[in-house]
């Protein structure tokens, strides 16, 4: 049996949004509240960017793939950069060779962000750091960051990380070690755009290519128990 749910158009134009976007709607309302009465066009300005900062924090309802070992993207986005490299040093993963893939989150992006495989938190380590373009690749040792250790149900290891951007300055992170999860459940978010770094064990590789557009808890990148090569894709 095929389950369905129902999509009305409140979920559209009234989206639910991240316990975090109050406080910064309501700065933005009061702002503006204020310009609309200093000079009129000035409030209309502040009123498009209050809802855009609305729409920044909406938290839509995601569907997850029902398969195990599957890992999910942990953000909306574009996938920026996939590469062998060692785990971050600071989780103590040892030596072993994984594969980063990066997704890369807009402004216009929802973010917030999804545990991109059923497991158990092993290690959670926030490090304070710069905020160079998310884009680079020496975001991934230079940038704020919260950095996350998973033993998957599968039994193997993978983390993922959540990098402040150019523009981003708070990372809401809810994860604790000991913390299980499922695949596409809701851990965190960062404000105002940034990136997610997810981190594949040796001999899984990615089944997403550079370029391709990302859905948090939907997008499959890759299955823990799968063999298959990495996927190559094609501009049209």
């Amino acid at each position: 049996m095929i389950k369905t749910f129902d999509i009305s158009w409140k979920d559209y134009l009234l989206p639910n949004i991240h316990r975090e976007g109050w406080r910064f709607v309501g700065i933005f309302a009061a702002i503006t509240a204020l310009l609309a009465i200093l000079w009129e066009p000035l409030g209309c300005i502040g009123l498009v960017i209050t809802v855009w900062c609305y729409y920044f924090f909406r938290d839509p309802q995601r569907v997850t793939p029902d398969i195990d070992n599957v890992v999910v993207s942990p953000a909306d986005g574009i996938v920026q950069m996939i590469a062998k490299v060692k785990a971050p040093e600071e989780l103590n993963m040892g030596d072993a060779t994984f594969t980063r893939v990066s997704v890369f989150m807009s402004v216009f992006n929802v973010h917030v962000n999804r545990a991109p495989a059923e497991g158990k938190i092993t290690n959670a380590v926030y490090v304070p750091g710069k905020f160079f373009n998310a884009t680079l690749d020496k975001a991934s040792k230079d940038n704020e960051r919260q950095l996350l250790a998973m033993k998957t149900k599968s039994g193997k290891d993978i983390c993922f990380v959540q990098i402040a951007g150019l523009v981003a300055r708070r990372i809401v992170c809810d994860a604790q070690i000991g913390q299980e999860y499922k695949a596409g459940e809701r851990f965190g978010m960062i404000r105002f755009g940034s990136r997610l770094d997810v981190y594949l064990p040796e001999g899984v590789e990615p089944q997403v290519v550079l370029g391709q557009t990302m859905v948090a808890g939907e997008t499959v990148i890759a299955n823990l128990a799968s063999e298959a090569k990495a996927v190559e894709g094609v501009i049209r």
